[in-house]
Order: C-alpha cells, then structure tokens, then sequence
C-alpha cells in the first residue's frame, strides 16, 4: 500500500491507473490520486498488513490518515454528524466549564450566561467550517493542514494536538472519577479513571463507525440526567439569579478570563473537525455539514454550561454547596442537587454522569491516534489502533498523579489550548481566505504526500512563533500575567486576552511572510 510520499513511486501501472480517477466535486475537476483503498492495507506479508488483517477480522477500522478514496465515502446518515458533536459536549466537562463562573471568576449568572452563548458561537465556527473540508478531499483534518503549514511544518501542529488530545483526556478522566468518589469515598481516583479510560479505549480501537454508533445515543441518558438535575435544582428554590452585574475593570477581567475558558473548550474539537465527516460523499452539501455541526455542538455546550452556570451560583449563600464543591468538586456539588432529594437513585444519576465522560474522550483517542502518524513515515506505519492503545496508557499515567489538582488543572489547560489553537486558527484561515481566496478548486487534495508540491511551511512556523508572543503578551493567568492582560482587569489579576492576541498575531504576521515565501517559492 502507498504510506507515504516515497512509497507513491512504488507500486504496478495497473494500480496506478485504478487510483487515478478524476472525480467532479461540484467545483471542478479533481483527481482521485494518491488516496488508498481498504484493500491495500491488508496486502502483502508484511508485519503491518499482518496486523491490519488481524484487526479486519474483528471490524476494526484499518485506514489511518491515508486519503478516502471517492468510491469509499459512503456514510450517508448526516444525523450522526450533528450527535456526534452533541454526545461529545453532553457530558459533565461542559458542566464544569459553565460552573467555573461563580467560584473561580466571581461572575452572577447573567454576565456568565452572556458570555456561554456569545463566546461558544464564536468558538465552534471554526469547527463547522473545516469539518466540511472531509467530504470534498478526503483528508484527515492534521493532513489538510499540510496545506496551510506545509508536509514538515505540520509535524509542529501534530505535536501540539496530540498534547491537546491526551491532555483534554487526563483532565476529563479526573472529573469522572470525582463523581465516582462523591458517591463513595471508599472509590480510589484511579479506579474511576479506569473504568472510563478503557470504555473508552475499546470504542476508540474500533474506529470511526463504532465511535459514531456510540455517540449517536449516547446522549440521551445525560440529557435525561441533566433535565432531573435542572428541575430538583429549580424545586429547591437555591438559584441565585440576583448576584450583582458588576461593572469597571475588574468584572471586564473576570470576563475576558472566563471567556477564554469557554473558548477553549468550544473551539477545541477544531484540530480534529474533518477527521468525522471523511467518510461522507463527496457530493455532500457543505451548508448541511456546517448545520448540524452548528446544531450539535451550541445547543450542547450552551445547555450543559447554563445548567452548571446556574448550580453554581447555590455556592454564593449555601455553605452545603459550597462545602460539596470544595470536597469533590464538580461530582460534589451534583451529588449534593440529586442525593439529598432522590437518595439512591440519585446516586445511580451521579455514576451515569460520570461516565459520560466515555462521550468526551472518544474523539479526542481517536484523533489522537491520527496526529501520531502525521509525525513520521515511521510512525503512520503503525497502524491507527495500536496508537490508540499507547495514547490511552499515555493519559492514564497523567491522570492517576493528577487526580488532585483538577480545578487548577483545568483552568489552566483550558486557557492554553485556546491560545495554540487560536493561532491554528489564524494561520489557517487567512491561507484560505487570502490565498486561496476562499475557493476549494485552488487545492490539489491528491498533493497531500508530495512535499514538493505543498507550501514550504516556513511563513507558518514564523507566524505560529508570533502568535504565542500575542499570548504571551495577553495571557492572564494565575502564575503569569502578561502586560498587555494586566492592562484588562484589576489590580494583582487583569484579563485574558491572549487568545485574540494570538490569533491576531499570527494571522497578520502570516499575511506579509507568506505573500514573500509564495513570490520566492512558486508554491
């Protein structure tokens, strides 16, 4: 099978002309080159398509980050796009993001209500608009940015997202395991993270399918969950709706940081979008990918965010809550809306929000199997699921000693993966509205393993240097506060900016070094 851009050169003439179909797209004339069919992963009597005819015999997805071919994008149900993206966001992280305003930012409900729906509509854009990218090529989304950061520069992206992946996961795995604890204290952390980290592990190893066959309904037994949380919360008449609208520079600061929180959150799926849409038809309207993309992700991050929003504003008078909170934190505190009123059954809801968490994690394990092999031809010969397998033991290391230092870690983590994917954002985007002047016929997606043929990566690696230099410049966080972020809030915390400031210092930095690397390179 063709792995890479040296082994294109190898292979019959009669493969060759099999693979070299022209594919109209709906906006030109495309080759179908270089894109892999099923078959030639299981070819031959090497380890690998040993391996991969191993895997067949069980189901599991054989291809990695090698391009669909036309006549293999057949996954013609676009419901699963939309709960795909709301499985994954109907889970008890969402709920923390939302939770986070009352304690950490000491924000009332309605500025960090505003602040959920504006700021996650602004973060989930992005991932709409590159998950249509899957139809129409083919391509992995880590392999699409070769077309933005070029075939080397994208190695840089790959590690960033792999970080992103296992990361998300760790700190996901913590929060699950903390409502397996709040219900019985007898329960060891890394118990709970276990449970959820090999769920997840046997979904994710399947691939594609089964990661969409899980999160098709996956949902609706939180949803349930959380509509019970939402009315034995209301019944209990603790909302605290009239916690004051601040107004001067420290509220601007509160906000600005926990908008940053939010963002991160909403807008982390986008270095993965394309990776669930790849099996679509090629024929596939793109307004109707970017909808349901839209519909599944915002009404699930709104709605769980909201809910956490409003159960955390108990805390502001109710010593219980609070207490709950501090003692297991976000499982604490929904134990402490369901138990009291529901008993054992609410304890039953508590375990099932828990695992939840199997929802969230499963795009991020799979994905990240898909960044590893963009690192190398070495590594894209190790097939998709044995990666799977190493990245899961890799979070479940990071989780176990972490398991202490969810709410830091959280923060934390949230703030910086909004500002590296802000500059992804950035550098992308302005590639193909500036360069590519928004049109999907100035790609040539069968170029996706030739080198030569993709932009040298040089602008890009530059403008990314820039952007982190913009969040720097505006982060706002508890170990660091960057000059231009004190200038955003009060006095000893400030305001975080650098997720703008990241992404406006990558995308104008690339503008001008691109222009000059395009007039030198041709390409």
């Amino acid at each position: 099978m063709r792995l890479s851009n040296k082994s294109n050169e190898t292979g019959s003439e009669e493969n060759k002309r099999e693979d070299s179909v022209i594919v109209d797209y709906g906006y030109g004339q495309v080759s179908d080159d270089n894109a892999v069919h099923g078959r030639e992963f299981t070819s031959g009597k090497s380890m690998y398509a040993r391996l991969q005819r191993f895997a067949g015999k069980f189901g599991v997805e054989q291809r990695g980050i090698e391009r669909v071919p036309s006549d293999e994008r057949t996954d013609s149900n676009m419901f699963q796009i939309g709960t795909l993206w709301f499985s994954a966001n109907m889970v008890v992280s969402s709920f923390a993001i939302g939770a986070l305003g009352q304690p950490v930012f000491a924000l009332g409900f309605v500025d960090t209500a505003l602040t959920i729906i504006f700021i996650n509509i602004l973060g989930i854009l992005p991932v709409c608009f590159f998950s249509t990218f899957g139809p129409k090529f083919g391509l992995r989304q880590m392999v699409l940015s070769r077309f933005w950061f070029g075939y080397y520069g994208v190695k840089l992206i790959a590690i960033f997202n792999i970080l992103a992946c296992l990361g998300w996961s760790a700190v996901n795995v913590i929060v699950g395991a903390q409502f397996f604890h709040a219900i019985n204290e007898s329960v060891p952390g890394w118990a709970g993270i276990l449970v959820i980290a090999f769920a997840t592990l046997v979904i994710c190893t399947f691939g594609y399918k089964i990661v969409h066959a899980y999160e098709k309904w996956s949902w609706a037994p939180v949803l349930i969950i959380f509509i019970i949380v939402l009315g034995v919360f209301a019944h209990s008449g603790e909302f605290n709706s009239l916690l004051p609208l601040e107004t001067g520079k420290s509220e601007a600061g509160s906000v600005l940081s926990f908008a940053a929180s939010v963002y991160g959150f909403a807008t982390g799926w986008t270095s993965y979008a394309a990776d669930y849409t790849v099996y679509q038809p090629v024929g596939r309207s793109s307004k109707a990918i970017f909808l349901w993309t839209f519909g599944g992700l915002f009404v699930s991050l709104c709605f769980t965010e909201l809910l956490g929003a409003a159960v955390a504003t108990a805390m502001a008078n109710n010593k219980d809550y609070l207490d709950a909170y501090d003692n297991a934190h976000i499982g604490g505190l929904l134990a402490e809306v369901l138990v009291p009123k529901l008993g054992r059954f609410g304890e039953f809801c508590v375990v099932i929000l828990g695992l939840s968490i199997i929802g969230n994690n499963c795009p991020n394990i799979y994905s990240v199997s898909l960044s590893l092999q963009v690192l190398s031809e070495k590594t894209q010969r190790v097939p998709r699921f044995v990666w799977t397998l190493v990245g899961t033991a890799v979070y479940i290391a990071v989780a176990i000693p972490g398991y202490n230092e969810f709410e830091d870690t959280l923060e934390s983590f949230m703030l910086v993966i909004g500002y590296w994917l802000a500059i992804y954002e950035g550098i992308s985007l302005t590639e193909h509205f500036v360069f590519r002047r928004g049109r999907t016929d100035r790609y040539h997606p069968e170029d996706y393993v030739e080198p030569r043929k993709l932009p040298p990566g040089l602008a890009a690696v530059v403008a990314f240097c820039f952007g982190v230099m913009g969040a720097v410049l505006g982060m706002a966080q508890t170990w660091f506060i960057g000059p231009i972020g004190k200038l955003c809030g009060g006095e000893g915390y400030g305001g975080d900016v650098g997720f703008e400031l990241a992404f406006a210092f990558a995308a104008i930095s690339y503008a001008a070094m691109r222009a000059a690397e395009f007039a030198y390179f041709r390409r």
